[in-house]
């Protein structure tokens, strides 16, 4: 099922639209705030670089004073009745601001978006945090694919409906006014549609201290490492990206020589390459939860913010161009080009990471590790806020802060992938195998989504393993010959998922012994545990009879078992046929079509060696 077939199906759509108005809203009222400050007001530059510089910093105030609180209360309630509170409290808001945008009261404005900012802090760790209870696990990409495209462009367009409204002469003011109210409206009706979310803590004890309950938050936010360093990840996009748009302005109108038509077309080409990319992850991670697109975006926004300096790194000869002309100038399309891509990589390097938080987090504290998340991207986006102010102090022009942010995220991406490895190792698994295969998985759904399982499949190439890694729906400890485990490159992928190397009895019995012991272990911390009963590859490209490890293993903990198949592989590289035959080798298949067949789990008691093996040939068939 594609994503978009989500949009039709009650458990994701009043939620994907009740949050995309909320988002249009917050965007559309800013900046019909800003352009009443600029425009019609007749203040000094003095006072509008005032109100302007001081409306972001109100807006992202709640963030840090409430983000706790909201991640307390999105755990102990049921989270469809605080979603419909916040839209009432939305268009209470947006009431408060028509009395505003009429009656020309900025200040007052400021108080009505410091409301916005308290609604979509308490909106915040609920949006993330009700995807894992709708959706299935192999929707999650997908769900929060369309969720980050839903968000850029009903930002991109409230920013420019905003803008445009208030612009009108006379009586932009009441339009803005209606306009913030209705949507608000719609947003509430909407949310009467989206199903009840359990609580998933309804005994916690609730902490009114917004102090104390921010530490207790980042310490649970910071426990498990893997998480934490999604979390820093998502702040570093978050930060990334406030320093390069903050900087389109001034690029625009010094660097392209462009209009204010010309800063919407480059705000346009951002968002629509972020949401291009978010939406292109669950093609490319196949349904999967897979960090080993977080360093190709990572990678792609580096190389493109580089080209971007180098494309346009003095002033433009012209002014005043607007989009047409800007179009029509010589290298404008190499920067349509750069813009765009760095907004597609920036999909693919965000839209996994809440995905892994989302998979790997307890349901029972994933709203308050959200709530840490977001208290962590407030403090990045003022940290690159004064980033950008003080570069720009110093001399510093727009496609030189490019040019710094693009070299910084080197340096933070090796940071997070030297502490968490297996980003690193998802990403080599994930372009290994879509290298050399193409892959398709039938019964994906039928691996325990938690606890314990002895997972067995068929030994065709010494791919396998990878090829099982990367297309699992979660993490597996892979049992295999300590040959394989050693060998050069793919060691450090072998080692970074915790892989078990193995010996025969004869070969090393204390390399057997203290396998086993690990996978007793791996079990009991409620593990998958994938092993391959033949003991070695097929030397003919047929299912060699299963040993007996698997009773030992189930001996030891009886645990259900998932018998998989894997089919086509044999003849492809990498693979035995023909080269064990005393022959010459015969051509392998490069991108060979692999299928991966999984089982439903059966008890412990019901299997043994042999019953395992006749299963998983019925599930091979007649291919390898």
């Amino acid at each position: 099922m594609s994503q978009f077939a989500l949009l039709g199906r009650r458990r994701f759509a009043p939620f994907f639209w009740t949050q995309a108005l909320g988002a249009f809203n917050d965007s559309a009222f800013r900046n019909a705030m800003v352009m009443m400050a600029a425009f019609q007001m007749g203040l000094s530059d003095r006072q509008v670089g005032l109100y302007t510089n001081l409306a972001p910093a109100l807006f992202i105030l709640p963030f840090f004073l409430f983000s706790a609180t909201a991640g307390q209360l999105a755990e102990k309630f049921e989270k469809t009745r605080i979603i419909r509170f916040v839209k009432v409290f939305e268009i209470t808001a947006m009431v408060l601001a028509a009395y505003g945008f009429i009656g020309h009261h900025l200040s007052f404005l400021l108080v009505v978006l410091f409301m916005m900012g308290v609604h979509s802090t308490v909106f915040g760790p609920i949006k993330y945090a009700i995807l894992p209870q709708a959706l299935q696990s192999s929707e999650l990409v997908g769900g929060n694919g369309l969720v980050e495209m839903g968000t850029q462009m009903a930002i991109l367009i409230g920013m420019m409906t905003g803008n445009a409204l208030m612009l009108i002469a006379g009586i932009g003011p009441h339009f803005s006014a209606a306009l913030t109210i209705g949507i608000a409206a719609v947003g509430y009706v909407a949310s009467r549609f989206i199903p009840p979310a359990p609580a998933t803590a309804p005994e916690l004890r609730f902490n009114w201290n917004p102090l104390s309950e921010t530490v207790r938050v980042l310490r649970i936010t910071g426990e498990d490492r893997a998480v934490y360093n999604a979390v820093l990840g998502i702040s570093w996009f978050w930060f990334f990206g406030t320093v390069l748009v903050a900087q389109l302005p001034l690029y625009t109108r010094i660097n392209l020589g462009g209009d204010g038509s010309v800063n919407t077309l480059v705000l346009t080409l951002f968002s629509i390459g972020t949401g291009v990319g978010a939406l292109m992850c669950e093609k490319m991670s196949g349904k999967r939860v897979e960090i080993g697109l977080v360093p190709l975006g990572a990678f792609g926004l580096t190389a493109f913010g580089v080209d971007l300096f180098l494309a346009r790194p003095g002033a433009a000869a012209v002014r005043g161009l607007d989009w047409h002309a800007f179009l029509a100038t010589s290298g404008s399309w190499r920067i349509v080009l750069d813009l765009t891509l760095i907004g597609v990589f920036a999909g693919f390097y965000v839209v996994p990471l809440f995905a892994f938080v989302q998979a790997r987090t307890q349901r029972d504290r994933l709203s308050r590790v959200i709530a840490g998340n977001n208290i962590l991207n407030a403090l990045l986006i003022v940290i690159a806020s004064v980033f950008g102010l003080g570069l720009g102090m110093l001399g510093f022009n727009a496609p030189q802060i490019f040019l710094l942010a693009a070299v910084l995220n080197v340096v933070v991406a090796a940071y997070i992938f030297t502490l968490v490895p297996e980003f690193l190792m998802r990403f080599i698994t994930w372009v290994l195998v879509n290298t050399l295969y193409r892959i398709r998985v039938d019964g994906a759904q039928n691996v325990p989504e938690e606890g314990a399982a002895v997972l067995v499949c068929n030994h065709v190439s010494f791919m396998d393993p990878l090829l099982l890694m990367a297309n699992l729906p979660r993490p597996a400890r892979f049992v295999m010959y300590y040959k394989i485990f050693n060998i050069p490159l793919l060691r450090f992928v072998f080692k970074t998922a915790k892989a078990i190397p193995i010996a025969g009895k004869k070969e090393d019995p204390a390399v057997l012994q203290h396998a086993m012991e690990e996978i007793d272990a791996a079990l009991a911390n409620g593990e998958l545990v994938c092993i391959f009963p033949e003991g070695g590859l097929t030397r003919d490209g047929a299912i060699a009879p299963f040993r007996s490890g698997v009773e030992k293993i189930l001996e030891r903990r009886p645990v259900p078992v998932v018998p998989m198949a894997l089919r086509g592989l044999w003849g492809s590289v990498w693979s035995r046929r023909d080269s064990m035959l005393g022959r010459a080798r015969l051509p392998r298949r490069f991108r060979a079509r692999v299928e991966l067949l999984v089982d439903v789990p059966r008890p412990a008691a019901e299997v043994n060696a042999q019953v395992l093996e006749q299963r998983v040939q019925v599930l091979r068939g007649d291919f390898a």
